[in-house]
């Protein structure tokens, strides 16, 4: 593992490429020949292109390189500066045919013996005008590719987050139909484990019921902790062991006691030899945590830390992460202290992949760890305040956030944000029920399928009681936590719904400006939100975004960071990137990388929508010649996907241009088609599953009670069957076939993770390669 010094980075990048040009001879002559060939106007053409505007902000343009450093030596802190003028392309021509006109007329005077000479110094500052130019295009076309690539993955991520937002109400169904009385989902139910958290926490039941075998060479844990049991944890996850079932198991009891007696805003305060070190997303990302106790040390007496929320999903190591920050809670509880993020979610987990990666380390006792963590992270304080002046909470706020609400409320009471109250539900269903019938099929649908529902359940039990349900939020309460668990800030003023995300708001500096008024707070610090650079100031300095996962969409995508605040509370950021291959790529292959995997996944989001966008580009090619403008392509493009991205610059990257300059429809899929396990498969109903693999897998989770992977045929039917409804979509017979088809052993079970990774996107290109 590699730590990047990023004080170097640019630096050593420049100097190599200025040396590798001005040293070289022949490259030198190159460049004369081509300045002398190509004359004044391609000096001018050079000087315009490097100044294009970012294609994602018209009202912001690509920084000007005021300065390009030169090392000595790389490893000497020795530099030279080669300064360039920030004026215009205009002024920029003017002023080169100035130097010109002045290097004739030094020629002109000095005679004829220093003729030669001032002849190569004209070239030599040809040479270099043209250098500099060459390096302003070649970095401004970096950077729009980098941000188009970044733009993408943010895109589809938020995109994948409002799917899982908009069917909350299905899972909701499926929850309360399909799961015993005495438990919230098959997946965190096993017997005797609510018996086991519900009688004290105690942990000597876990010590007599599990036992840990000679052959374990892990670290074996005794409470109360110490700072030798956490060395130890954080020596055996650098080398990938795993910490045995029963010690998570206590770990995780231990926490729930600590974490029951915080309040729901924790309040600090700093000293004058202390500072307070604030943590944003890690998201199972482990390299980050340890670079960040590397550097900055561990949590301690003397080094505070607050760790914003996001610690799980999306990254491989979310469990050991949750174990260290739990140890080190139970160490130093009031020099550690955790907020709660919007992934801190069981259901949301199920989609993210920590609930598969708990399931996969603890296949015997995952359903057990499941359960305490669901109970767990209910308990998670929900925000920070330091010195009365710093705000630390995982999202944002909105004009109704009201702390001295937030914490009075019960916040054990919501386990998921992704169930909304009962009482929010059925004024939902009331509404509904007054759309009119042209409109109202999906719903009509969903409302009809109750019967399928209990079909369903009869394996497992009756609906579930309200005497043995725990109690639920108000609308209030469920509102109020979901906006500081989901908000983000703009820049224009006022609040409104976060479409972007399908949860929470956006807020601009008024609202800010307002709940720092009514509390006397002078700094917002949140997370939730993925930044290139790990971190970004807005509403004039009020609000600081930190996001501590480096490479979180792709190597070398972004950096982490995180924030130091001492007793003037002057916030000082650090930022840091974790990689094993980036110090050995240069800028262009970096790029090329996070672009190839930005467009991978573009491609495989077009194909999941292959009929879609077909008929969408059919409405603006009446003739169907499969040919239509490239304005009409973008517009179908973006009215179909709804990744608010810039489609006629990406046009190169995913459509061919016909020689009448119009976009071949067909060459958008050209590489693509979707795999079919069975080739009676009918494209449509591969399409459908591969869309909407993601949903059907969380689904599948909730009924596999065991979480053997496996599940009857007729549990798998009826579900598609309640999908298909709530959907809208006709259900096709093509399926009972196919699931038929499955089973290979015929027993009468399917393994549906195997089911539904059959139907993925192939790029044929890469399928060709692999052969």
């Amino acid at each position: 593992m590699f730590v990047m010094d990023l004080s170097a980075v640019g630096t050593n990048l420049v100097a190599s490429r200025y040396a590798e040009i001005l040293c070289s001879r022949s490259a030198k002559m190159q460049i004369i020949a081509l300045a002398q060939q190509k004359g004044r106007s391609s000096c001018k053409r050079s000087c315009d292109l490097g100044h294009e505007a970012d294609p994602f902000s018209p009202s912001v343009s690509l920084p000007e390189i005021q300065e390009i450093p030169i090392l000595d030596n790389p490893n000497s802190g020795n530099k030279k500066v080669l300064k360039s003028s920030s004026l215009s392309s205009r002024e920029k021509h003017a002023s080169y045919q100035q130097r010109l006109k002045l290097m004739g007329s030094i020629t002109g005077t000095m005679g004829c013996r220093s003729s030669v000479a001032d002849r190569r110094s004209e070239k030599v500052i040809r040479a270099a005008i043209l250098i500099q130019n060459w390096y302003r295009l070649t970095m401004a076309r970096l950077e729009m590719r980098r941000r188009y690539s970044l733009s993408i993955f943010q895109s589809i991520e938020y995109a994948d987050e409002q799917d899982q937002l908009q069917l909350s109400d299905f899972f909701t169904f499926m929850l309360e139909r399909c799961t015993p009385p005495d438990s919230v989902s098959h997946t965190f139910t096993s017997p005797g484990v609510s018996q086991v958290v519900d009688e004290g926490f105690n942990i000597q039941e876990f010590e007599n019921k599990i036992c840990v075998p000679d052959s374990y060479y892990g670290p074996r844990l005794s409470f109360p902790l110490t700072v030798e049991h956490a060395n130890a944890l954080l020596h055996a996850f650098r080398n990938e062991q795993l910490l045995h079932a029963r010690y998570v198991l206590q770990l995780l009891c231990e926490t729930k006691k600590v974490l029951k007696e915080m309040p729901n805003i924790t309040h600090l305060s700093t000293s004058y030899s202390k500072e307070i070190t604030v943590c944003g997303d890690l998201h199972g990302n482990l390299d980050d945590l340890l670079l960040i106790f590397y550097k900055n040390g561990l949590p301690s007496e003397q080094n505070c830390y607050v760790f914003n929320g996001d610690f799980v999903d999306r990254g491989k190591n979310s469990m050991e992460i949750i174990i260290i920050l739990f140890a080190f809670l139970l160490i130093y509880p009031n020099y550690l202290h955790l907020n709660r993020g919007n992934h801190e979610d069981y259901i949301l987990n199920l989609r993210y992949g920590f609930t598969k990666e708990v399931s996969k380390k603890y296949k015997d006792h995952g359903n057990q760890i499941l359960c305490l963590l669901r109970d767990v992270f209910s308990w998670l304080p929900l925000a920070t305040i330091i010195d009365s002046k710093v705000l630390i909470l995982h999202g944002g706020i909105s004009d109704t956030t009201d702390l001295d609400f937030l914490n009075a409320l019960e916040r054990s009471k919501l386990k998921s944000l992704m169930r909304p109250p009962k009482s929010m539900r059925d004024r939902q269903d009331q509404a509904k029920e007054r759309i009119p019938p042209t409109r109202s099929t999906k719903h009509m649908a969903m409302r009809n399928v109750a019967g399928k529902a209990r079909r369903l359940s009869s394996s497992g039990s009756a609906e579930p009681s309200g005497s043995n349900l725990p109690p639920e939020p108000t609308p209030k309460e469920w509102k109020q936590i979901l906006d500081i668990l989901w908000s983000d800030p703009r820049s224009q003023n006022g609040c409104t719904p976060n479409k972007a995300r399908g949860g929470g708001c956006y807020f601009g500096p008024d609202v800010t400006a307002e709940l720092f008024r009514r509390y006397n707070l002078k700094l917002l610090i949140r997370s939730h939100e993925f930044k290139p650079e790990g971190y970004e100031i807005s509403h004039n300095g009020k609000v600081i975004t930190i996001f501590s996962a480096s490479n979180y969409y792709e190597e070398g995508s972004n950096r982490g960071a995180y924030i130091k605040l001492n007793p003037e509370l002057i916030p000082r950021f650090v930022q840091y990137q974790v990689s094993k291959y980036t110090l050995r790529h240069s800028l262009r292959d970096r790029v090329g990388t996070i672009e190839s995997t930005a467009l991978k996944f573009l491609r495989e989001k077009i194909c999941a929508h292959r009929s879609e966008l077909t008929s969408a580009f059919a409405q603006y090619d009446p003739e169907g010649t499969g040919r239509i403008s490239v304005n009409d392509w973008a517009a179908a493009m973006e009215s179909v996907l709804q990744l608010n991205l810039p489609w006629r610059i990406l046009r190169s990257q995913l459509a061919l241009l016909s020689p009448d300059g119009k976009v071949d429809c067909v060459s958008c899929f050209g590489d693509l088609e979707i795999a079919q396990p069975v080739k009676e498969v009918q494209p449509a109903l591969a399409e459908t599953l591969c869309r909407y693999r993601k949903d059907l897998e969380i689904i599948f989770n909730i009924i596999d009670k065991d979480q053997s992977g496996l599940i009857s045929l007729e549990e798998f039917g009826q579900t598609w069957k309640l999908f298909t409804s709530h959907l809208g979509i006709v259900h096709s017979e093509s399926l009972d076939k196919l699931v038929l088809s499955m089973d290979y052993n015929k027993d009468g079970y399917i393994d549906f993770n195997e089911f539904l990774e059959a139907f993925h996107v192939v790029h044929r290109l890469q399928k060709k390669a692999d052969s």
